[in-house]
């Protein structure tokens, strides 16, 4: 690790894969909440830890840009494991009493959704995609796309009733 900040922003090299850095990002995400569902983490080990890479992101984004092409370079990709993180935590509980192999449906279920917010970037994402131009707007229109998930999956619970049997 020669550079700690640019490892942690291109989460540990997958922001240099060259075909769908921020989808592989999400999904490792997904696989790393699941393996910490099997492994009993409990939630707030993670919140204090989203917390640190949270600001850690933000400062080290500002900082490290000019490394890359952009400020918003599909290298960085930890503001999609900030974003996906958000639902997982809503649904970490539940996942993490029922059955692990269960826990899959829903992680994908976050994926997809995540996924499709982030790429289609529906109001107000896609004005703080265009307009904040810094490390607090990158990580930002992720987080809000991972809000959107939390509310499609609260809808889906009230009209299918849960687990939207």
């Amino acid at each position: 690790m020669n550079n700690f900040p640019i490892q942690l922003i291109t989460m540990f090299g997958i922001g240099r894969i060259t075909k769908m850095p921020g989808t592989i990002a999400s999904f490792a995400t997904c696989l790393f909440y699941f393996l910490c569902i099997i492994f009993n983490v409990h939630i707030k080990f993670l919140l204090i830890a989203f917390l640190v890479i949270l600001v850690s992101s933000i400062i080290f984004i500002n900082k490290y840009s000019s490394n890359f092409t952009e400020i918003d370079a599909k290298e960085i990709v930890i503001d999609e494991f900030l974003g996906q993180s958000l639902p997982i935590f809503l649904l970490y509980y539940p996942i993490q009493k029922g059955d692990p192999g269960s826990a899959w449906v829903y992680l994908i279920m976050c994926f997809i959704l995540f996924r499709f917010f982030d790429i289609l970037k529906p109001f107000p994402i896609n004005l703080v995609d265009k307009k904040i131009k810094n490390g607090f707007g990158v990580v930002l229109d992720d987080l809000l796309a991972g809000v959107y998930v939390i509310i499609t999956i609260a809808l889906f619970g009230h009209f299918y009733g849960p687990p939207f049997e």
